[in-house]
């Protein structure tokens, strides 16, 4: 039996998007490039896709094709090549939505984290319990397995948290999350005082939109902003009910960019956020 061929990853298409993104710039058609380069205009449109494997050599060819000069865009455009691994998010291919699996692999490769939430606690800083509690009540409703398989995956998005090179994230969480109360008082007590915990590590920066602030720029939709390693290969998630939305053009990174550092102007700072947090679980 022929074996089946795995969709792009979310790496992949945005390593083709970006070549598209260059060739347009150089004002060039896919058929044009393909002539330059010496390839058809489906092999230019199959690599812009995603669709097809593209040596780190041939994207360094392709970006002086299109007149690219940025170096640093090269170099971090060859190293988004790295064959066709896949990570450990993909056990779980044909059991969740593509747009789950492209959220853990995005955590993977970012250089830095910086979430918005104002109703829910960011995942990668929710309990096994707390995590449980609100994928039980999603709907349309899930299947018991279908609930432990999202609650096991959630907690395994974690580990870019930890290890010798942890990721630097900075979560920026409103009162209202905080007082939430998802699985009854002891579930978000524990989720509190794990709250707390994880803000006391090196790498995380967790800051408390308190009550009282007055209008800020967003609405009760969650933001990721996913650093790349230049500018210009951020990305950002958006919640949705439908599920996720990513944005990656560079007016969309330089509108949630702005609104980002609107919402982290608007909270305490992190000492002031745990003595908030404290003073929320000891009240509940």
């Amino acid at each position: 039996m022929a074996r089946t061929k795995l969709p792009p990853t979310v790496r992949q298409r945005r390593l083709g998007a970006e070549l598209r993104r260059l060739r347009e710039n150089a004002e060039l058609s896919a058929t044009q490039a393909g002539e330059l380069f010496g390839a058809t205009q489906s092999r230019i449109s199959n690599i812009e896709a995603g669709g097809y494997a593209v040596s780190a050599d041939r994207v360094r060819a392709l970006a002086r094709l299109y007149g690219c000069t940025d170096e640093a865009l090269i170099e971090a455009l060859t190293r988004m090549t790295g064959g066709r691994t896949r990570g450990w998010w993909e056990e779980y291919r044909e059991i969740l939505p593509a747009g789950m699996l492209d959220l853990a692999e995005l955590e993977h490769h970012a250089t830095d984290m910086r979430i918005v939430s104002v109703f829910h606690m960011p995942g990668v800083l929710q309990t096994t319990e707390h995590a449980r509690a609100l994928i039980s009540d999603a709907l349309p409703a899930l299947a018991l397995h279908e609930v432990e398989h999202r609650v096991s995956y959630r907690i395994k998005r974690q580990a870019v948290l930890y290890g010798d090179q942890p990721t630097p994230l900075t979560a920026i969480v409103h009162e209202a999350a905080l007082r939430m109360g998802f699985g009854g008082p002891a579930v978000a007590q524990a989720q509190l005082e794990y709250l707390i915990k994880m803000s006391e590590r090196d790498n995380i920066t967790l800051k408390v939109i308190p009550f009282g602030t007055g209008i800020f720029p967003i609405s009760g939709q969650g933001i990721i902003y996913f650093g790349g390693e230049v500018p210009r290969l951020d990305t950002v998630q958006l919640d949705a009910d439908h599920g996720s939305e990513f944005l990656d053009t560079q007016p969309q990174l330089a509108h949630y960019r702005d609104i980002v550092d609107r919402m982290e102007a608007c909270a305490l700072g992190p000492a002031e956020s745990r003595g908030a947090i404290q003073q929320i679980a000891q009240n509940l």
